[in-house]
């Protein structure tokens, strides 16, 4: 598979001048997705989280990279204002932005958060190495294997098939824990896509340091990561490098107690009749009144940890030869 040719891409990009300036000095420079920002969390925490996940990236020693689309243009490189801005706009105005929709995004003007694939994109064809999120999206628990009462919805997310086309290293909390977390999996090791469990050997379990499923490949430490992660893109696979780390100890659910507020959640979408793009935030926010709250306080945390944990692999794969 080739490396893929984002001229197109890159003639619509507006980078600024900080993290054009990292880029073509092969300084470390970390992608950050803004649907956080304008879809995934509350005013003003929003703004908060978003500050503090750049915050993280340049205590790591890195260029934090925010992607959002504006007028036609997307954005590489958000200012404090700009942040502001989004994270300020009315629920409705910004559209969420996926590889399907990035063209209509585009053409539409006004604002538009990017997704972990269209973030992937813009950064890929930025220059830029390593992005960092909370979850990714994969394959929806009924996706697969339904039945004549109830037929496989087929919802698999955009994100799995932007790892498999896209050479890049991102860092999260491991699949969305909403998931069918097997069959994405599954789903990456058919498409060629490494998932690595740094520091354990058991896939973490978004809102819990751990899920019960051992991870495909694991590495002891973030050096052994960046290494894995060096030789992957030097290979020219094609493929993104998935780099999943726990969510600080302090900051976990125990993995018993996510686990039942997320198969109740998903069994009162089923009863009630939610499903298609409804269902994920209906059911992030039910999960969040079962737990109290925790879960909101708990993907807060490893938003930002994930933050960090990129900058961090960003600065010793800047070290590293790729090319």
């Amino acid at each position: 598979m080739s490396i893929p040719d984002r001229a197109g891409l890159r003639a619509r990009l507006v980078v600024a001048p900080e993290v054009a300036a990292a880029v073509a000095a092969g300084r470390p420079v970390v992608a950050l997705e803004s649907t956080l920002i304008s879809h995934g969390l509350p005013w003003p925490d929003n703004l908060a989280v978003a500050r503090a996940s750049e915050a993280a990236v340049r205590d790591s020693g890195a260029v934090p990279a925010t992607i959002a689309i504006h007028d036609g243009r997307i954005l590489v490189g958000l200012g404090d204002a700009d942040l502001e801005l989004l994270a300020r706009s009315e629920s409705g105005t910004v559209r969420k932005v996926a590889r399907p929709s990035l063209a209509a995004a585009l053409a539409a003007g006004g604002w538009g958060a990017t997704t972990v694939s269209a973030t992937m994109l813009a950064a890929h064809a930025a220059g830029i190495v390593v992005m960092a999120t909370g979850g990714i999206g994969g394959v929806h628990r009924g996706a697969i294997g339904g039945t004549n009462a109830h037929p496989a919805t087929l919802d698999i997310s955009t994100d799995l098939e932007e790892l498999a086309a896209t050479p890049m290293a991102i860092v999260c909390a491991g699949p969305k824990a909403i998931l069918d977390v097997p069959a994405t999996l599954e789903y990456l090791e058919t498409r060629g896509v490494p998932v690595v469990a740094v520091g354990q050997t058991e896939l973490p379990g978004f809102y819990a340091r751990t899920s019960g499923i051992r991870a495909p490949l694991s590495v002891p430490d973030l050096d052994a990561a960046a290494t894995l992660t060096a030789t992957h893109l030097a290979l020219r696979l094609g493929s993104a490098v998935l780099l999943c780390v726990p969510i600080p100890e302090a900051d976990a659910l125990p993995v018993a107690e996510a686990l039942a507020d997320i198969d109740r959640a998903i069994a009162e979408a089923e009863a009630a009749g939610i499903a298609g793009p409804e269902l994920t935030p209906w059911l992030l926010a039910r999960i969040a009144h079962l737990s109290g709250g925790r879960s909101v306080l708990a993907n807060r945390a490893l938003i930002i940890n994930d933050a960090l944990v990129a900058g961090r692999l960003a600065v010793l794969l800047a070290a590293l030869p790729i090319a």
